[in-house]
């Protein structure tokens, strides 16, 4: 082994991605990702069962995050609603390419309280609020012209005041039971570190990679 090739792997030793709290440390990322990343940094896969246990991924925003975990919102009848309803458990990636990080959070998902909901829709855009009425999310659609016309005829009805959230648009919060950062490496000498939750706390140890 060359000299360089020690120092190279010396640098690679010193900085590991820390223990302690890994809802602090993602905080920290998610911050450098608002910085770095060119769109959507608040992207994030949800991975679900579906009835047989097959897996089922689909990208997702993440609208907020803290101690209780990671709350996202979504029509509870399209695909991803119903397969969390009847398993309440979820896993979430995310990808910050422009960093060469990543994460992954595994546990326990439950619906937001119907006030979150409320004031998270209340929030959004009214072409966006418009749409969650209009739209049977997952379900077949005959033509593009058909969802174009729902939107219109659900546009004539709420033209003046406030649009009503629909009772099927709700949000989920996944708990953390596991989180995974990865960090890139050269020479593929990747960096892991694992969380897992214990009763008081958190544990946790490197991977290889």
């Amino acid at each position: 082994m060359t000299d360089q090739s020690r120092a190279q792997i010396a640098k690679l030793a010193s900085s590991e991605i820390p223990t302690g709290d890994p809802m602090a440390l993602f905080a920290e990322w998610f911050e450098e990702a608002t910085k770095s990343e060119p769109n959507d940094p608040n992207a994030m896969a949800l991975a679900t069962a579906a009835p047989g246990g097959a897996p089922s991924v689909r990208m997702v925003l993440l609208k907020d995050y803290g101690t209780e975990g990671f709350t996202f919102y979504t029509n509870a009848q399209s695909r991803k609603g119903e397969e969390i309803r009847a398993n309440m458990q979820a896993a979430l990636l995310f990808h910050w390419k422009s960093l060469r990080r990543q994460i992954r959070v595994e546990g326990k998902v439950h619906e937001v309280a119907p006030e979150a909901a409320d004031e998270y829709f209340a929030s959004r855009s009214r072409d966006s609020q418009l749409g969650a009425l209009a739209s049977d999310q997952s379900r077949p659609l005959a033509s593009r012209g058909e969802f174009l016309a729902r939107i219109a005829k659900v546009t004539a009805r709420h033209l003046v005041g406030s649009v009503p959230r629909p009772a099927y648009w709700t949000g989920f919060c996944l708990e953390p039971q596991r989180m995974e950062f990865w960090m890139d490496r050269p020479f593929r000498l990747h960096d892991r570190r694992q969380f897992d939750r214990t009763g008081d706390g958190w544990r946790d140890t490197l991977l290889y990679p």
